[in-house]
C-alpha cells in the first residue's frame, strides 16, 4: 500500500526537500501552503491555504486522512497549537521540525535530548545578549502544544544549522559569494574548530524514515557526527568548488570580537560559545540519520546559486554577512597590529 503524507509547507528549502524525498520513495504527497513563495515539486497534490486560518485548516483536515503529517513550517507556538488541534485526527503520525534553540542550555552547554527546554526551565545563567532566547522559547512552547494535542503520535526533530540548495537564511550562500570575489578572505578563529551543520536533504530523509518507522513520542537532535567537518575544511571546500583565487586569513577570534565583528551573523557559522556545535546527534545517527560530506552540500549549493535561481526572501537574510568595507578595515587592522 502506498504511504500518504501531508507536508505543511513544501514549496521551498526544507519543506520542498521533504516533499521531493517523499516522492522519490513513491509516496502520495500532499502539500499545504499559501502558494505565494517558492514552487511546489511536480507530482504533488497542492492545497492552497493559510495555516493561521482555522477554516483553512478545517478544510485541510477534511481532505485527509494521511498516514503522516510532516510539519516544516510551524514557526510559532500559536500556529502549531492551531494546526495540531485541527489535524489531530487527520493522521496517525505527526513529525514536527523544531530546533536545537529550544534547549535552556544552548549555545553554552553540550546537550542531549534528555536536557530541559525553555518550556521547562529558564535559560542557563550567563546567557549572552546576542542569543535569540525568545525564538527558542516560542519553538519550545510550540513543541509543548504539539505534545499536548498529539500525545504519542508526535515525533520532534531538533536540527541545528540546516544548509543546502535553496537555503533562505543565506549562511552558505554568503560564504560562497564572498569567496567568489577572491582576494584575502577574513576567516574567523581556528581552522580546526569543529562545526556540525546538516544538509536539508538529509533532514528530509530522516523525517521520512521516522514515518516509515511508525513510532511516536520520539525526540531527536539532528546534527552531524563528531569531527564531520571543521571551519577550515568548510572554507577550503568553498574555494575548491568555485576555483576562486582566494586566500584565507585566519584571525584570532577574541581580537575579532574586540573589533566589533558579530559572530553567527556577520561571519556565518562562526560562534565562540562552547555548546554551539556540541549538541549530540548520536540518537538520530543510531536511528538512521546519514549526513553527506559537507563538501557535497557546498558543491550542490554553488550549483544552485550558479543556476540563477534565488531563495525565497526571508528577513533573517538581511542580517547575514560582513560588508566588504568592514572586512577590509578589519584585515588592515589585523595586519598592522
Amino acid at each position: 500500500m502506498t504511504t500518504s503524507v501531508l507536508v505543511m509547507g513544501g514549496s521551498h528549502f526544507l519543506g520542498r526537500a521533504v516533499a521531493v524525498e517523499a516522492l522519490r520513495r513513491g509516496w502520495s504527497v500532499t502539500v499545504f501552503n499559501r502558494g505565494k513563495t517558492g514552487r511546489n515539486p511536480e507530482g504533488v497534490h497542492a492545497i492552497q491555504g493559510d495555516r493561521t486560518n482555522r477554516k483553512d485548516l478545517e478544510h485541510l483536515a477534511g481532505v485527509g486522512p494521511w498516514d503522516a503529517i510532516i510539519d516544516t513550517s510551524g514557526m510559532s507556538a500559536d500556529v502549531v497549537d492551531l494546526a495540531t488541534q485541527a489535524l489531530v485526527e487527520a493522521a496517525s503520525r505527526y513529525v514536527y521540525v523544531s530546533t536545537v534553540s529550544v534547549y535552556a542550555g544552548w549555545p553554552l552547554l553540550p546537550l542531549t535530548e534528555d536536557l530541559p527546554t525553555l518550556a521547562e526551565a529558564d535559560p542557563v545563567s550567563g546567557m549572552p545578549d546576542d542569543v535569540n532566547v525568545s525564538y527558542g522559547v516560542d519553538k519550545a512552547d510550540a513543541e509543548k502544544s504539539a505534545q499536548t494535542n498529539l500525545g504519542r503520535k508526535l515525533t520532534i526533530l531538533r536540527p541545528g544549522v540546516i544548509l543546502g540548495p535553496e537555503e533562505y537564511v543565506g549562511r552558505l550562500p554568503w560564504w560562497l559569494n564572498r569567496i567568489e570575489r577572491g582576494g584575502r578572505v577574513l576567516a574567523p578563529g581556528n581552522p580546526a574548530r569543529t562545526i556540525a551543520p546538516v544538509d536539508a536533504r538529509d533532514v528530509a530523509a530522516f523525517a521520512c524514515g521516522r514515518v516509515e518507522a511508525g513510532r511516536g513520542a520520539e525526540v531527536f537532535n539532528l546534527t552531524a557526527p563528531k569531527n564531520h567537518a571543521t571551519m577550515g575544511s568548510f572554507l577550503r571546500a568553498c574555494i575548491e568548488v568555485i576555483g576562486a583565487e582566494a586566500t584565507l586569513e585566519w584571525v584570532d577570534e577574541d581580537w575579532l570580537l574586540d573589533q566589533g565583528v558579530k559572530q553567527w551573523t556577520e561571519l556565518p557559522l562562526w560562534r565562540t560559545y562552547p555548546g554551539t556545535w556540541t549538541v549530540s546527534g548520536v540518537r538520530a545517527q543510531e536511528a538512521g540519520l546519514r549526513c553527506r560530506p559537507l563538501s557535497e552540500t557546498v558543491a550542490d549549493t554553488w550549483a544552485w546559486l550558479s543556476s540563477g535561481e534565488t531563495a525565497v526572501e526571508n528577513e533573517r537574510a538581511a542580517h547575514i554577512g560582513l560588508s566588504e568595507e568592514k572586512e577590509a578595515a578589519v584585515l588592515t587592522a589585523w595586519g598592522a597590529r
